[in-house]
C-alpha cells in the first residue's frame, strides 16, 4: 500500500519544482525528502521525477501520483473540518433513550432547548421499559438515556455511569370536587377509607400504593386498574376512585383533577440520567447531559414553587 505521507511530499515538491524549496515548506531536511521519494519510487517500481541542473519535473507517473496526492489532501482536510464540527457539537447525531413519563415531561424542554442551540444535531429519541433501556445502553444503541428508581430498587450496573436529575416526588391525584381536593398537603393515613385506582399489580405506582398503605395502617381499596395514567386521571376525574402518580406523569394533567402533596407519606422515585462508562462519550452527548441537568433544576425548582 502507498504512503499517503510521500505521496504528498512528492505532490509539493512537484508543485515547488525542486527537494530544497520543498523541504523548505515542510521543514525537513532536503536529504530527508530525497530519501522518502526514493522509498516511494522503490514502491512503485518505476521513476517519478526528471531530476535536472536546476529542479525536477515530473514523470508520467509522477504526475499521476502527485494528481491522486492533491485530491487524498483535499479529502483529509474536508475530513478534519468535519471532525471539528462534531467535536464542536455543530454536527452528528445523537440517540437517546426514556421512558413515557420522562418523555411527556422533562425530555420534551431539554429537547427543545438542546435543537435550539445544536440545530444541525440529528436527535432520534426511543422510549421504552427499563430494562429495554438498560439493553439498548450496554449494545451502543442509544449513548445516553433517562432512567428511574425507588430507595428500594436502586439502580447498580457496573458498567453504566449514573447521574442523578431530580427527585420525582409521588403525589395524589383527586377529582375536583373531592373532599380533599382544595388541600395542599394530604397524608396517607387520612386516605384509608378511599377507593384506589392504580396501574396493573406489576407497575412500579401499585407497589409504591401498597408500601404507603402499609406504613400508614391500612390495606388500600382497588376499584381500577388502569392501562396508562391518562386513562387513571380520566377515571379519577369521574370520582371512581383516587390514585397515586410520580408527578411527572401528570405533566399534563387532566382539567377535571386536582394533584396533591403527600409530603413524606409516600416514596419520590429518582430520576437519572445513565451512560456506559466504558466508551468515550461523544461531545453531543457531553451537550446533552448539561441540557438535561439544566432543565431538572429547573424543573424542580419551578414544581416545588
Amino acid at each position: 500500500m502507498l504512503d499517503v505521507r510521500r505521496l504528498i511530499l512528492l505532490a509539493k515538491v512537484i508543485e515547488t519544482g525542486s527537494v530544497t524549496a520543498a523541504a523548505g515548506e515542510l521543514n525537513y531536511t532536503p536529504s530527508a525528502v530525497s530519501q522518502q521519494l526514493r522509498r516511494l519510487e522503490s514502491e512503485v517500481g518505476q521513476p517519478l521525477l526528471n531530476r535536472l541542473a536546476r529542479g525536477v519535473t515530473p514523470t508520467d507517473a509522477g504526475a499521476v501520483l502527485a494528481a491522486h496526492a492533491r485530491r487524498i489532501q483535499t479529502q483529509l482536510a474536508a475530513a478534519e473540518s468535519d471532525l471539528a464540527e462534531v467535536a464542536g457539537v455543530r454536527r452528528g447525531r445523537l440517540a437517546i433513550g426514556t421512558f413515557p413519563t420522562a418523555g411527556s415531561s422533562l425530555l420534551p424542554l431539554a429537547v427543545r432547548q438542546f435543537r435550539s442551540r445544536h440545530p444541525r444535531i440529528r436527535l432520534s429519541v426511543h422510549s421504552a421499559r427499563l430494562d429495554r433501556l438498560m439493553r439498548m445502553l450496554t449494545s451502543g444503541e442509544v449513548g445516553l438515556s433517562l432512567l428511574w428508581d425507588y430507595e428500594w430498587s436502586r439502580l447498580r450496573a457496573e458498567d453504566v455511569e449514573l447521574t442523578d436529575l431530580l427527585e420525582d416526588p409521588t403525589v395524589l391525584v383527586v377529582s375536583a370536587d373531592h373532599r380533599v381536593a382544595g388541600q395542599r398537603t394530604v397524608t396517607m393515613a387520612e386516605l384509608a377509607d378511599e377507593d384506589w385506582i392504580v396501574r396493573e399489580p406489576d407497575h412500579p405506582v401499585a407497589e409504591v400504593l401498597e408500601r404507603s398503605c402499609r406504613l400508614a395502617g391500612f390495606k388500600p381499596r382497588i376499584a381500577f386498574h388502569a392501562n396508562d395514567y391518562q386513562e387513571a386521571q380520566a377515571m379519577v376525574s369521574v370520582g371512581l376512585g383516587i390514585a397515586l402518580a410520580p408527578r411527572t406523569a401528570v405533566a399534563n394533567r387532566n382539567p377535571d383533577v386536582r394533584v396533591i402533596s403527600l409530603g413524606s407519606t409516600a416514596p419520590a422515585r429518582r430520576i437519572l440520567v445513565a451512560r456506559r462508562v466504558d466508551r468515550v462519550s461523544a461531545p453531543s452527548e457531553n451537550e446533552m447531559l448539561r441540557v438535561l441537568r439544566e432543565v431538572a433544576h429547573a424543573y424542580q425548582r419551578s414544581s416545588d414553587g
